[in-house]
């Protein structure tokens, strides 16, 4: 007899029902349109970029400028940050993506000169809100190694590889045909190249000398005008950097040996002064010991006091593990300033941008691998700046991100209020230095609020309000737990290798103030808000059991080993008779057969725990392992202040726990929770004699372990099953904390498939896998993970009339159920009498694990949750206010069949809405077929409300509801990886964010009203300043000669004396920036008026200062007038011999 195939019938199926884009509405479903108005339209919609924030990725070079007072820093792939006063950022990025070398300002003049790695050079327009690139200069035959534009000229110079130096006007960005040959610059008797061109500077006392320092140690002051050089200066060690004194007649030079020469400039047979900054003095006189390389070195002077010399490196070889260290020598006192990381640059702040004055230094920027400093030089002890900015994003790596727009008011100053009592003390009293821009004048209506889950366990909550970011509170988890003092003390029931206080997933009500987490050590913490300081003796903990087996073999009404703490369907479950614990029960819980039982992986803290202002521990619930598997990661995570109640998810089923009378009301699998309608087809298995260890603690070649168990990972934390062959095509093997972090996220990793015999080159990190509807997979033995939770007062039954205390649960199989609570009315009943529970079952299925459900009343209007409003848990039972519980606007409530809510189901594949009592499903959109979602929220927008996607192939999508028509359709992000997916989230009134590299945030809009104010509201980076007046020259300095002399440089680099550069050498790229390219990027009346204002600002400021030069000359001829009549009276009458 033919066997009958089930799975080939289901898979037709599947192929002729997906082949339409959404599914054809119901009868119900035309009549549900004729009631419903929707608001939201295509045209409200629009995405862009809106800000950065964050440290810059990679940092490679620096510049400020000193007028101006901005600073720019570039990365290592092209990208380039701005940044002024505390809340004036800017991010550009070159197209090329190559690695910026180095920044040159021109100063005061709003524009900033890039050198890129791929050899060219880029001229940035900063005076428009978004900079562009004006020009670009593409070398083709030579390497840049450095560049130097002198103040206040228009002429830059270019150094190469080769050792040559061209010149390129920044105004036209052309080449000029003077050009400097390397071998015109070193002796002709010199057989040897001198290696590129490290350092370019021109005599601060005589434009006409220009410094050149060759890698191999010889240094050459060349005469522009008569085309020689005048000296050359040679040393045997390598030259780094070069810094002239302001008087130009000694230079200092650092070198590859730790050593720093200092040169007169007449004298160039041997250095002045030879020294060692952190090298051993012999005593017999002989040459110190060389040390590391000085890389940088500033010679700064000051009128009252002794100059500074600053350089980074030169430590000595047997400090080994010793931090990078920036140097301060002032006078005969030196400092050594250790740094958290590597110095990439640092630059002297000083008050005059003349290179020919006293420099008076007042600041360092440090610009760290991952972190930038500002030491402020002229107090003791060089104290820091406290940095305005945001760039702590990565203290620790971001695991989770969530983003919530349009929150209570009252909740930023409450949360401002504790943290700034955690603020670190000894900061340097003055201003921050780098003060420049100004602030936009536009701003958004509503507040704004980023929550981080970091891999130490901290979480971190962010203003981000008004297109700015400032952290307001920082909260640490890991201080409930035992912290492990050496990786020996490690303890064995660890399910992850590093980060075992790792944050996986945030549920906030910003309303009530109620904080839970998830832990990647399978624990959850409930926080509640206190503006009291409180000490807690004993952490309140419960552990729950979770416990299924493997492929979820047994039918709901069969034998085998069952969840612990179950309830009957279609029951009242009371809680549970354990209490909390003080600490886990015994740490060596074994088994009869010698297995880990009954064990959570982290060890509470058990002595006292002082919780200072803000959010403080409620409850900690932690997973034990089971029969020797561990627990289970988090998969989903719910919390309501109004039924006290926290509910969470993962591989093995459900559990809802009451954080008010600290009990465990469910403990279910997946299986259960559907009961006699279960859709699946789970076939049974005969029990094992002996339960086998988890795949993370077993060997995975022992014969005698089963095909499931070989399938999983030896290098999991957990025993996390994997699909079958021909189910998966991208099959990889990942350790640490971040895959076992991904693969347990509901919304990305439940089908990700893990292989332990695979090849470590076979390993495939891409998005695009092999997907199928859930339809194709009812067959499929694989767990059904609970991926979806969400608490709202619905109709959760067919036959009921009035909204009920619910909580729904989606799956990583598309089945979605309905659990219904009896939640006692009043505070004392609340705290006396358990919560009932009693089962609806499968409510609607959909292809793909379910990411996103929520509400809408019978208008289409978004239900918010129903919430607890906040009050001092800490208060005394006299001064406590009672809990009142705040429900929905309008209180949904059902006649005889007539629906009059609406549940909005979205999936990795497919968005449904189904009316309730009824149930029917009267609208579904097919999302996407070739890709999944990855993330999902129903947002509110000044018009409506919809559904925001964010899909694997990159596109972002919008949707109407109720009736889900695409709104919004754009291919964001053409390539997607891990770090996107795992913190991409949307918020309400058009905002979204995402981790656009390990420490940068990037804000994007997706609202057309956001879009059209971008400009108005976007930081001024230019603002008209006046430049400083040049230091005088002195009358004998002028008689003779002796002050700064100036030079002509358009007359000698010109084109009609130095002729035209070589086309080959370099090709002009003109860029969008110039005038044509601003009204096209700044187009719309915002644009124009910000352009308009800044041209009457320059135009105003140019009036007043011709008008000054004006009555300054009248006044200067008005005082020659009256001396000339006067001396013409004393010598009228009197002859030529009385003279």
């Amino acid at each position: 007899m033919k066997k009958f195939n089930i799975r080939k019938v289901l898979d037709g199926l599947t192929a002729s029902s997906s082949s339409s884009s959404a599914a054809a509405s119901p009868p119900s479903g035309s009549r549900e349109n004729d009631m419903i108005q929707e608001t939201l339209q295509s045209e409200h919609f629009q995405l862009c970029k809106t800000l950065r924030h964050g440290f810059p990725y990679q940092p490679s070079s620096m510049a400020f400028d000193p007028v101006q007072k901005i600073l720019a820093i570039g990365t290592q792939s092209g990208a380039l940050r701005l940044f002024g006063r505390a809340g004036v950022e800017c991010y550009c990025q070159h197209e090329s993506g190559s690695a910026v070398i180095q920044l040159e300002f021109l100063v005061n003049e709003g524009a900033l000169v890039s050198a890129l790695a791929d050899d060219s050079i880029h001229l940035w327009n900063l005076r428009q809100k978004l900079p562009a690139i004006l020009h670009s200069l593409k070398f083709n035959r030579e390497r840049i190694t450095f560049c130097h534009l002198p103040f206040q000229s228009k002429w830059l110079y270019v150094g190469t590889e080769r050792g040559n130096i061209h010149i390129v006007n920044v105004e036209s960005f052309t080449l000029s045909g003077y050009v400097i040959m390397w071998n015109k610059a070193i002796e002709l008797s010199s057989k040897s190249h001198p290696g590129p061109v490290v350092h370019i500077s021109d005599n601060p006392m005589d434009e006409g000398k220009l410094l050149i320092g060759f890698e191999c140690g010889i240094v050459v002051l060349w005469d522009l005008k008569s085309k020689k050089a005048d000296y050359r200066y040679n040393y045997d060690e390598a030259i780094h950097s070069v810094a002239w004194h302001h008087e130009g007649k000694q230079f200092v030079c650092s070198h590859s040996d730790g050593t720093l020469t200092t040169w007169n400039v007449r004298i160039p047979a041997k250095p002045a002064q030879i020294i060692t900054p952190h090298g051993k003095q012999p005593k017999d006189g002989k040459k110190p010991e060389p040390c590391k390389p000085i890389l940088k070195v500033e010679y700064k002077t000051t009128r009252a006091g002794e100059p500074f010399m600053i350089l980074c490196g030169g430590l000595s070889y047997d400090t080994v593990g010793r931090r990078a260290c920036l140097t301060v020598m002032h006078g005969k006192s030196t400092a050594v300033l250790e740094m958290d990381y590597s110095i990439v640059d640092f630059l002297t702040l000083c008050e005059t941008p003349y290179p020919n004055d006293f420099q008076e230094p007042y600041a360092v920027v440090v610009l760290l691998e991952k972190d930038l400093v500002v030491i402020d030089l002229a107090q003791i002890g060089y104290p820091i700046f406290e940095n305005p900015y945001p760039l702590s994003i990565h203290e620790s790596p971001v695991t989770c991100c969530e983003y919530y727009a349009d929150c209570p008011a009252e909740i930023i100053p409450a949360l401002y209020s504790v943290g700034s009592k955690q603020k670190r003390q000894g900061f340097s009293k003055k201003e921050w230095p780098v003060s420049g821009g100004n602030w936009g004048q536009g701003t958004l209506s509503f507040s704004e609020i980023i929550i981080t889950g970091h891999a130490d366990g901290s979480i971190k909550f962010w203003d981000a309000s008004a297109l700015m970011l400032q952290v307001l509170y920082k909260l640490k988890t890991a201080k409930v737990f035992e912290k492990p003092r050496s990786k020996e003390e490690k303890s064995s029931t660890d399910i992850v290798d590093e980060d075992p206080f790792a944050i996986q997933i945030l549920s906030w009500c910003p309303e009530s103030r109620v904080l839970c987490v998830a832990g990647v050590s399978a624990h959850v913490i409930v926080y509640r808000f206190s503006k009291q300081e409180v000490t807690t003796e004993v952490v309140q903990l419960l552990e729950v059991r979770m416990q299924c087996e493997l492929n979820e073999v047994e039918s709901p009404e069969g034998g085998g080993e069952q969840a612990s703490a179950v309830s009957t369907p279609g029951t009242s479950s009371s809680p549970q008779t354990s209490l909390p614990q003080s600490h886990p029960s015994t740490s060596s819980n074994n088994s009869s057969d010698g297995l880990r039982d009954n064990v959570p992986c982290l060890k509470v803290r058990s002595s006292p725990l002082k919780q200072s202002p803000g959010y403080q521990v409620e409850l900690l619930i932690q997973l034990v392992w089971v029969s020797g598997e561990p627990p289970q990661q988090i998969t989903s995570l719910a919390v309501n202040s109004a039924y006290g109640l926290v509910a969470f998810g993962n591989g093995n089923g459900l559990a809802v726990v009451d954080y008010l009378q600290k009990t465990l009301l469910l403990n279910m699998s997946t299986a259960e929770l559907y009961g006699s309608t279960d859709p699946h087809h789970r076939q049974p298995r005969s029990p094992r004699k002996a339960r086998q260890p988890s795949a993370g603690f077993c060997d995975g070649n022992d014969a005698s372990a089963t095909p499931e168990e070989r399938c999983k990972s030896p290098t999991s934390g957990s025993g996390s099953p994997c699909n079958s062959d021909e189910d998966s095509k991208h099959k990889f093997i990942d350790k640490g904390f971040y895959s076992a972090l991904l693969r347990f996220k509901a919304k990305i990793s439940r089908k990700i498939n893990m292989i332990a015999d695979q090849k470590d080159d076979a390993r495939d990190n891409s998005f695009s896998r092999s997907r199928s509807s859930s339809v194709t997979s009812i067959d499929r033995e694989s767990r059904e993970v609970v991926s979806s939770l969400y608490f709202c007062d619905s109709l959760s039954k067919r036959s009921e009339t009035l909204a009920v205390p619910s909580l729904w649960v989606g799956t990583s199989l598309g089945g979605m159920m309905a659990i219904t609570l009896s939640v006692p009315s009043t505070p004392e009943q609340r705290m006396q009498q358990p919560v009932g529970v009693s089962f609806c079952g499968s409510v609607v299925r959909l292809k793909g694990g379910i990411l996103r459900m929520a509400q809408l009343d019978a208008s289409g209007t978004f239900l918010p949750h129903v919430y607890e409003p906040w009050y001092e848990p800490n208060a005394p039972e006299e001064e406590r206010e009672p809990p009142r519980r705040r429900r929905p606007t309008s209180l949904p409530s059902s006649q005889e069949n007539q629906d009059c809510q609406y549940i909005v189901v979205c999936s990795e594949k497919q968005a449904k809405v189904v009316a309730l009592p009824s149930q029917n499903c009267i609208y579904e959109h097919n999302i996407t077929e070739a890709s999944f979602v990855l993330r999902a929220d129903v947002v509110t927008m000044t018009c409506g409300v919809g559904l925001a996607c964010f899909c694997a192939n990159g596109h972002i999508m919008t949707l109407s509801l109720p009736s889900l028509r695409p709104l919004l359709d754009v291919n964001y992000l053409p390539l997607t990886d891990m770090r996107i997916a795992r913190t991409f989230c949307f918020s309400n009134q058009g905002q979204a964010l995402y981790l656009t590299s390990p420490t940068e945030i990037q804000r994007i809009t997706y609202s057309q009203e956001t879009c059209d104010n971008l400009q108005e509201m976007l930081g001024e980076l230019f603002t008209p300043v006046e430049t400083p007046e040049a230091p005088n020259r002195g009358f004998f300095k002028g008689l003779f000669g002796g002050g700064a002399q100036s030079l002509d440089r358009e007359d000698l680099f010109g084109e009609v004396t130095a002729g035209k550069a070589s086309r080959s050498l370099a090709q002009h790229i003109p860029g969008p920036g110039g005038m044509e390219g601003m009204k096209g990027a700044a187009s719309g009346v915002v644009g124009e008026l910000a352009r308009a204002r800044i041209a009457l600002d320059e135009r105003g400021q140019k009036l007043g200062e011709l008008e000054e030069r004006t009555a300054a000359m009248m006044s200067s001829a008005d005082s020659f007038s009256k001396h000339a009549h006067d001396i013409m009276l004393k010598y009228k009458d009197k002859k030529w011999y009385q003279l």
